[in-house]
């Protein structure tokens, strides 16, 4: 491959053989991320034929993660965040715990040291939110109580990791070879002040997430959208994921995808957040498939012959004992069991912080090539299996349900239902500033029925491009020999246009102003507010930039200059002759 090329069929190779192994798996009613992965081991460098640049893939597949983490944050508010913090927070760190533990006690079976059996239990305690995210939108669980309390927690996992990466390099100098005490002794001082930094980190990014935030990108992308330019609004959009994931990893330490998650939460309390949910999505779907192929391209398919006991018994503590501990918490948390077995399935799994801590272990030598390689195993395993493990969740309920309806139907219902109302209340209040902003547009249509030309997203953008105006009877709007700086659009009250021996009365649902703009003159005539006025005022920058996008819209309201034009030269002809 010519290095020069190395991108283009990197990204090329990727999409043509996921596509064709995406649809094959779909034909064989297996999910399509099993074709994906397929089309990684593939194209990897343990597999004679293709071998793309894994360290691309990588880089691409980590936008991949960016951008859908950051589409998750666009649906999910700071408020949710606060409405499952009594199950997340202590299910999460209570699960890694546990799940650590058990990781490090397979690890001293196979008699591997203390260092690396720690790397090994932290790599199966975290679970991949690129999976969980899939696994949730094809079953329609995003945005349920159960779906909400999973994502929660795995974002939870996210930030216990950014702390894991931080103190895993001075525990490697604990657990090293060399003087002992010295490091006992120095190390306890260091660890607290690594810890002491970290915290402060992300207290400040938390602050700035928080705070400055929610005010700063919303205002960045109105001013954008006013613009009208959906290639720089969609531009723009891009830009705040992938700056605040990148400026959030560089500066306060935490991960690519947690800093996008934080990005799409800030962005969702916009009124624009939906359109630009909607602009990222396609690059979501195309950029999410290169995670599961890079993910591919990193197994060693010889592992399942040399070690397949081993590979047999990480698979069961992914799938069955770190579930079962999720369970338990959330069971234990008196929380129902739908939600136990939901949040079990979803986390029976592993992915990117799994690769990310196993790489840091490798690299730090607590962790063998042999470890990292099993880990890989069963993340492909694990991964590919999960779709099954959400199946067995349902016939374990039902199963459940039969031989316990009471335990099935009553146990953790108080709690439930209040988490239920909870995220309700959540929801009526984003599906409220939703209507709300429905009915500002359909209010501009029937007040202007010339509206109804151009589609939604011309409507927003009027919205956004208006700037609202005031007048008192007797005030003069315009004046005659002004240049033209704007249109205005009646929405109350009544103006008279003053012509030399008429005056024409204009009320809500009319507009002046526009032959000024149109034809680049000064005002004719003045214009008198005689009522209580409140208008939608256009600027002349704004009008044409708009007008030119909507021809039939242009159109329109240059007939009715022209036929107004046509009118006072009529008027003034017939004033001439009398």
């Amino acid at each position: 491959m010519h290095q020069d090329m190395a991108l283009v069929a990197t990204v090329a190779i990727s999409f043509v053989l996921a596509a064709g192994f995406g649809y094959l798996a779909d034909r064989l009613r297996l999910p399509p991320l099993v074709g994906y992965l397929v089309a990684g081991v593939l194209m990897g460098p343990f597999t004679p034929g293709l071998n793309a640049d894994s360290n691309l893939a990588a880089q691409l597949a980590e936008i991949g993660v960016i951008l859908l983490m950051f589409g998750v944050g666009l649906h999910f508010s700071a408020s949710d965040l606060i409405a499952v913090r009594g199950i997340a927070i202590p299910g999460a760190i209570g699960q890694i715990i546990l799940a650590t533990l058990l990781g490090m006690g397979l690890c001293t079976l196979w008699g591997w040291s203390l260092g690396a059996g720690l790397v090994f239990g932290l790599c199966v305690s975290v679970a991949s939110t690129v999976v969980l995210l899939k696994a949730l939108e094809e079953r329609n669980l995003v945005n349920s109580p159960n779906g909400r309390v999973a994502i929660g927690w795995l974002i939870v996992e996210d930030l216990a990791m950014v702390l894991t990466l931080v103190l895993l390099p001075i525990v490697a100098e604990v657990l090293g070879d060399g003087a002992a005490a010295h490091a006992a002794d120095a190390g306890g001082s260091s660890i607290a002040l690594t810890i002491l930094l970290t915290l402060v980190k992300l207290g400040a990014f938390a602050v700035l997430a928080v705070v400055l935030g929610p005010r700063l990108v919303p205002w960045l992308l109105t001013l954008v959208a006013r613009t009208g330019s959906r290639e720089l609004f969609t531009l723009t959009v891009l830009a705040i994921a992938l700056g605040i994931a990148f400026g959030s990893a560089t500066i306060f330490g935490v991960s690519f995808a947690l800093g996008a998650f934080f990005a799409g939460v800030i962005m969702s309390e916009s009124h624009l957040s939906h359109r630009a949910a909607a602009d990222s999505l396609p690059l979501q779907n195309a950029f999410s498939v290169l995670f599961f192929v890079s993910v591919g391209m990193l197994f060693n398919p010889m592992v399942l012959i040399h070690q397949p006991l081993a590979v047999i018994a990480i698979l069961a503590l992914i799938t069955c004992g770190k579930s079962l501990i999720a369970a338990g918490f959330v069971l234990l948390l008196r929380y129902p069991l739908s939600m136990a077995l939901t949040v079990a399935a979803s986390l029976a799994q592993i992915g990117e912080f799994s690769f990310i801590v196993a790489g840091l272990g490798v690299s730090l030598g607590l962790l063998s090539q042999e470890g990292h390689d099993l880990i890989l195993a069963g993340a492909i395993l694990s991964i590919t299996l999960n779709p099954l493990m959400f199946g067995v969740a349902a016939k374990l309920k039902a199963a459940i349900g039969s031989a316990m309806p009471a335990f099935a139907s009553q146990y953790g219902q108080p709690k439930f239902a209040a988490l239920t109302r909870d995220l309700d209340v959540i929801r009526e209040k984003a599906e409220e500033k939703e209507s709300q902003q429905q009915l500002k547009k359909q209010q501009l249509v029937n007040t202007f029925p010339m509206f109804s030309e151009v589609n939604e997203h011309a409507l927003e953008e009027l919205l956004l491009l208006f700037r609202p105006a005031s007048a008192s009877p007797g005030d003069k709007v315009i004046r005659v020999g002004e240049r033209g700086d704007a249109m205005y659009f009646i929405a109350a009250g009544a103006v008279e246009v003053r012509l030399p021996d008429k005056a024409i009365l204009l009320e809500a649902g009319a507009f002046f102003g526009e032959m000024a703009l149109l034809s680049g003159g000064v005002r004719t005539a003045d214009v008198i507010a005689v009522d209580f006025c409140q208008f939608l005022k256009l600027d002349r920058r704004d009008f044409n930039i708009f007008m030119t996008r909507h021809p039939r819209l242009r159109a329109a309201v240059s007939d009715m200059a022209r036929e107004r034009k046509q009118m006072n030269i009529l008027h003034d002809a017939q004033t001439d002759v009398h």
